[in-house]
């Protein structure tokens, strides 16, 4: 399928991909790099009966959070589902109302990498041992027992980059980076919020991040 990207005025626009049922990665790592645009417009859409990867499970009473408020998730893959300001995703969990994959924060973001390099899943010595190997493949390799982990797809991954050109490569800010760049390259459909839209050879080539063949949708917010 020939890649596409559009450039869409509002981010209500940008996020009409997410259909109900659907697997969304969002990313950030806390507030760094968390695309709160698109969230809210996600919120907005009415989707629901998502599974979101995500590092968290969202903070206090804004992005992620409202949508697992407002009962849109159905689950959640993670690796810090629990914090001081998490009350919304322990309110549901205690509940029965939502699903949890603990992920260690490495293997979430190898499983992640791994979707976006078409590698079929990879042995990890991390988790053997635990809850968290229980049903997995184990072997005995390089002196160590490890676990076999396997990749994390998703139909539409949310991001925040900091400039996009006119073929859609991406520069982040800094730390706010995180897990955008392999959540990009592992979702079928990519849409990025950016604070600014440069004119193709506006970036330096040695800077780009993300190179546009993985981005689908960019909105320019703020």
């Amino acid at each position: 399928m020939a890649h596409t990207l559009e450039f869409k005025d509002t981010a209500a626009e940008a996020v009409a991909a997410v259909q109900d049922g659907s697997t969304v990665m969002i990313g950030g790592f806390g507030n760094a790099g968390q695309p709160f645009e698109l969230i809210d417009a996600l919120l907005a859409s009415g989707a629901k009966e998502l599974t979101v990867v995500n590092n968290n499970a969202g903070q206090a009473d804004e992005g992620l959070a409202l949508l697992i408020k407002e009962g849109r998730v159905k689950k959640m893959i993670c690796s810090f589902p629990r914090q001081s300001d998490s009350w919304h995703f322990d309110a549901k969990y205690r509940a029965g109302e939502i699903e949890l994959e603990l992920v260690p924060q490495g293997n979430l973001a190898e499983r992640i990498r791994a979707a976006g390099a078409g590698i079929g899943g990879f042995f990890t010595p991390t988790g053997y041992g635990t809850m968290l190997a229980e049903g997995k493949e184990t072997r005995f390799l390089d002196g160590k027992w490890q676990v076999f982990e396997t990749p994390i797809h998703a139909d539409v991954a949310l991001i925040k980059a900091l400039k996009a050109d006119g073929k859609g490569n991406l520069v982040y800010r800094k730390t706010a980076r995180n897990f955008g760049p392999i959540m990009a390259a592992a979702a079928k459909h990519t849409v990025v919020q950016v604070s600014e839209v440069v004119p193709v050879g506006g970036l330096d080539p040695e800077n780009v991040i993300t190179p546009g063949i993985y981005v689908n949708t960019i909105v320019k917010v703020g």
